[in-house]
């Protein structure tokens, strides 16, 4: 259960792009708890009853909008925001897509895809893709930050040392991000929450979806962070570990080139062994499999790894 908040700041309450002379919509203390309601990356341009018509139909200028952005009082650059997110109110509603353009293999995957999804806000069972199996479920803010010293409106799509559009999926209830402050009340903004998400977010998209976020915004003062630092209560993977992996690689001198290896070879795999279509695949990938470097000392090949989840088809 979520703690209580003091505030509530509406969907109404959001902005596209980072800019520290957007006004804030609400100034509090530190320590104050604020839920957020937000919509979700692609602004609600997309429903149950969306087709892959509307992938291709997409106004970019809408997509990833955050909810804010709130002045805490006595944040100072230099200092750190420490939010505490405290828990999340999910929809039941959800969204996967191929955007061309967009992703990991974008120049093997140019045509349009969509997947809507459908879950149990309550319980959050793990939802089903297709006939291919069920997701275990995570909710999580994908883009969580401050606003950046440097003026002007800044898109919301690239991350910062501010944070911004993370998209780190163990971002979740329980843990504690530190952000570090470039201009006077930090001006925290919310937005992007996802239902699940694999480690890569490799089609560009995750379990897209509207949720509440409830989160606590303290101060640390003088901490001169230079990046983004969080901690986690426990375990990040357990709901996933169960049935363990199936795993590809990439290997070579170039660790981008090692993460398309091994997220196309997994993307055959589960062609050949589940009767996938490419593109499922790949999108199936996205939401709930794993890249992460393996060996980055043995000079001069690099290995890439991406772990699929066995119980998705259990």
């Amino acid at each position: 259960m979520c703690k209580c908040a003091d505030y509530t700041i509406h969907s109404a309450h959001h902005h596209h792009g980072w800019d520290h002379s957007i006004p804030p919509v609400q100034t509090v203390a530190p320590g104050t708890t604020i839920e957020f309601e937000c919509v979700d990356s692609a602004a609600g341009q997309f429903n149950f009853d969306s087709t892959v018509a509307d992938v291709t139909a997409l106004d970019f200028s809408k997509i990833n909008p955050v909810t804010g952005p709130v002045f805490i009082d006595g944040a100072e650059p230099g200092d750190a925001v420490k939010i505490t997110i405290e828990g999340f109110k999910p929809s039941g509603f959800g969204w996967t897509a191929n955007i061309p353009g967009f992703g990991l293999l974008a120049d093997q995957f140019k045509d349009p895809a969509l997947h809507i999804w459908k879950y149990d806000p309550q319980t959050m069972a793990p939802s089903l893709f297709s006939k291919y199996g069920k997701v275990p479920l995570k909710p999580f803010a994908g883009t969580i930050g401050l606003a950046p010293a440097e003026p002007g409106l800044h898109s919301v799509v690239p991350p910062r040392r501010v944070g911004g559009n993370l998209d780190i999926r163990d971002l979740a209830a329980g843990t504690t991000l530190y952000l570090p402050v470039e201009v006077a009340g930090g001006l925290f903004s919310i937005g992007d929450t996802h239902a699940a998400q694999g480690d890569g977010e490799v089609c560009g998209t995750a379990i897209e979806s509207p949720m509440n976020a409830t989160v606590t915004l303290d101060l640390v003062k003088q901490a001169n962070l230079e990046t983004p630092h969080f901690t986690t209560p426990g375990p990040v993977t357990n709901h996933l570990d169960v049935k363990g992996y199936e795993v590809t690689t990439g290997i070579g001198t170039d660790l981008m080139t090692g993460a398309r290896d091994a997220v196309r070879r997994m993307v055959d795999w589960l062609g050949k062994t589940q009767g996938m279509s490419a593109v499922d695949a790949y999108m199936l990938c996205s939401v709930c499999g794993d890249l992460r470097i393996s060996e980055i000392v043995d000079q001069p090949n690099w290995v890439v790894s991406f772990y699929f989840p066995r119980i998705v088809f259990e």
